[in-house]
């Protein structure tokens, strides 16, 4: 057991020395503010844009659904970390309960609780939007320096230590059938390779968005407000005006009736692929051609699990640190669906979960957890007129939910993906593979495995997928008919509406999200900055 001691709450120390944060769901009456930007979300794209904006002297308020918790609180606890910081309790899933997806709500957003890996756009995936969307002015040329300014920011660079043994599988499998594979970047400084970064960062290494941009913003008088659910944008139909917040208990569910009401000259979006559609639709925004919320890409996920002799440990070390995109583009973008092979890494809850069974069948499950390798496969959805992504509604509480289709484009990516993975680990040593679809037994033998895949039915709820990745909802374009906001970011049937996270994306990236978050906001804040406030943008 790592006993963590002596690690500086910097944002505590901030807060204790006056920083203007104020829980929602502790105001006794309502409020009123005014300031320059209301931005709602904490996650990459809100913590980025505040950041850049109030370097440029303006006036922001950040609204955060999900509770502020700081260093202190990161324990390394699976039960207080998925109930605090995850949308639902870690229990949010597509709107018939066939995916589970995983996404962060608090104060950093998904930042808090990511794995750490940092990739630009892949060329392919800007080319693509170029020729199919029309998106301008995020090429690979163009959208450079703004991910060299934020990998300097946020210290992203290879991960230099040896990859623990449950990545090393990819290594090792990869080199004896010789695919390709590389180290992934992470956003790391001074990292103590815990392996808990799904729960939180302990020691302030991860550099998410509450321990950098975030802190930097409110030392420059940016107000926060957390436990604050953003229910409606203020608009006349023309022009939005500002965001009317409700105050949350600590369920994070209901409402404690007191309301918060953001007056701004500009409301800046960044809460995500799901939310920021519910928003949209709750406020009844002008939506001519009913786009809202479609495109919501998920980059469905599928694993197999591996025995192996050796020991794993799947719990310890960098969460992931090698991959391979062998399987990435092989057909092109338009293409079979591709994927990218990453490794998951396995805390005990998160492990008994995802093993399934139940009473000694689970027991044994966990018993072999030291020994158990766990690859999954990240599909890159949204290429191919077949892979349409998902569509978030409404349901009758007014919260958001994604419905999202099982397509043959889909179920033949996760069909080659089980494959691709099993290979791998019978490659690198694996006495035993299963994949992630109920009904299935251990496999000792790859031919057998195969045999059994190819006429396996990839179906919802027999196929357990999962995604940690929400794109899309508000996507990016030229087009009016197909667009929910311009090249800039900017509402295209409301003025001073900005969005500004993955929700702009048209398409799934094909990698972890979060650098391609980073790079486009920070342009796209940028851009606003110098618009609200010609001042230099530091």
């Amino acid at each position: 057991m790592i006993e963590i001691r002596n690690i500086k709450d910097t944002f505590a120390e901030g807060v204790d020395a006056g920083w203007k944060t104020v829980h929602a769901g502790e105001l006794r009456r309502d409020e009123i503010l005014e300031c320059d930007v209301v931005i709602v979300g904490t996650g990459a794209g809100g913590g980025t844009a505040a950041e850049i904006l109030t370097q440029a002297g303006l006036d922001v308020v950040l609204i955060e659904e999900g509770p502020l918790r700081t260093t202190r609180d990161f324990r390394l606890d699976e039960r207080s970390a998925y109930r605090d910081l995850y949308q639902e309790g870690a229990a949010r899933t597509t709107k018939d309960g066939s995916m589970i997806i995983l996404q962060g709500r608090n104060v950093g957003g998904s930042t808090t609780v990511n794995w750490t890996s940092s990739f630009r756009t892949p060329e392919q995936t800007l080319l693509h939007w170029e020729s199919v969307h029309g998106i301008k002015g995020m090429q690979k040329e163009q959208m450079a320096p703004w991910f060299d300014r934020m990998e300097k920011r946020l210290h992203i660079g290879q991960w230099t230590m040896p990859a623990n043994p449950n990545n090393d599988v990819i290594r090792r499998g990869c080199e004896q059938l010789g695919w390709s594979w590389e180290s992934i970047p992470r956003n790391v400084n001074g990292c103590w390779n815990l392996g808990y970064c799904g729960l939180g960062c302990p020691t302030n290494a991860k550099q998410s968005m509450l321990v950098t941009t975030i802190p930097e913003a409110l030392k420059r008088g940016a107000r926060l407000y957390h436990r604050a659910r953003a229910e409606k944008i203020i608009h006349d139909g023309k022009r939005a005006t500002g965001v009317l917040c409700l105050g949350m208990r600590q369920d994070g569910v209901t409402s404690t009736g007191v309301t918060v009401t953001v007056r701004a000259r500009h409301v800046l979006l960044a809460g995500g692929g799901i939310n920021n559609p519910g928003l949209l639709l709750r406020s009844e925004v002008p939506d001519p051609y009913r786009t809202i919320g479609k495109r919501t890409m998920l980059h469905p996920v599928n694993a197999v699990f591996a025995h192996f002799d050796e020991k794993i440990e799947p719990w310890n070390g960098a969460p992931q640190s090698l991959y391979s995109d062998h399987f990435q583009w092989k057909d092109g973008p338009t293409g079979s669906m591709g994927f990218k092979i990453e490794a998951v890494p396995l805390q005990p809850g998160l492990a008994s979960s995802l093993l399934g069974g139940h009473g000694e069948e689970l027991v044994s499950q966990v018993q072999a957890l030291a020994n158990t390798n766990g690859l999954l496969a990240l599909c890159r959805d949204g290429f191919t007129e077949d892979s349409p992504g998902g569509t978030v509604s409404l349901r009758s509480d007014g919260t958001a939910t994604v419905d999202y289709p099982m397509t043959d484009t889909l179920r033949d990516g996760l069909r080659r993906g089980f494959l691709a993975m099993a290979e791998l680990q019978f490659a690198a040593g694996a006495k035993e593979v299963r994949p992630h679809q109920l009904g299935q037994p251990w496999f000792t033998r790859w031919d057998a495995y195969k045999q059994a895949i190819q006429a396996m039915p990839i179906e919802k709820f027999q196929t357990r997928l999962g995604s940690a990745h929400v794109m899309g909802g508000c996507a990016m374009g030229s087009d009016p008919a197909n667009a929910v906001a311009d090249n800039n970011g900017r509402y295209m049937n409301l003025d001073r509406l900005s969005i500004m996270d993955g929700s702009l994306f048209p398409t799934s990236i094909g990698a972890n999200p979060q650098l391609s978050i980073y790079g486009m906001v920070a342009r796209l804040a940028a851009m606003l900055a110098a618009e609200l406030k010609p001042l230099p943008v530091k």
